[in-house]
């Protein structure tokens, strides 16, 4: 399963609106033992290169049981993470410092789903 984006995949994230807010949605399936590679990806984001490319973590916590969900729709974790602009999300992942990085949220994932989500109201 693929946890992390390629580059035809930023392409077209970026062509959708370069200049705009995005909230990146991530639900997280952790592998076995990958929770402590994650918190260390996590940590180097939060400190580093989320501030480096103007982006915030509005929100990280543990999944729970889903009260709806169908069968292996249950995640490890959830985060929104919000970024100024898709260009900067992208200028971040291009980050050659963050590419040394991004081997511990690799590696630490059996599954993930990073959806860009706009905000119904801007302003």
């Amino acid at each position: 399963m693929a946890v992390d984006p390629t580059g035809r995949d930023l392409k077209e994230f970026l062509a959708a609106d370069p200049e705009g807010p995005v909230v990146m949605l991530n639900l997280l399936r952790f592998a076995e033992e990958g929770r402590e590679s994650y918190d260390r990806y996590a940590s180097a984001l939060r400190e580093t290169f989320l501030p480096r490319h103007g982006g915030e973590v509005l929100y990280a916590g543990d999944g729970e049981p889903a009260l709806v969900a169908e069968e292996g729709q249950v995640w490890d974790a959830v985060l929104l993470v919000r970024y100024p602009s898709r260009a900067a999300f992208c200028r971040m992942v291009a980050d050659p410092e963050y590419q040394e990085v991004t081997r511990w949220r690799t590696g630490a994932l059996r599954e993930a789903v990073l959806q860009p989500t706009t905000p119904w109201i801007r302003g």
